[in-house]
């Protein structure tokens, strides 16, 4: 039961991470930020408009 837990955790955290990168945040911080949020940083995220496209300057 608790390998189930840990597993499911972690597949959360790779789904937030996706969606985060979706809306122009960073993926892996919010990756991490689930590990100790967990369904609380899903929600926040789903509820947060997406940020807009920043310019790449390196040009």
């Amino acid at each position: 039961m608790e390998d189930q837990y840990v597993v499911g955790w972690g597949t959360l955290a790779l789904i937030n991470a996706g969606l985060a990168q979706g809306k122009n945040r960073s993926g892996l911080n919010w990756f991490f930020l689930t590990l100790f949020l967990g369904p609380i940083a899903t929600l926040i995220i789903v509820v947060w408009e997406k940020l807009p496209k920043q310019k790449d300057l390196s040009q």
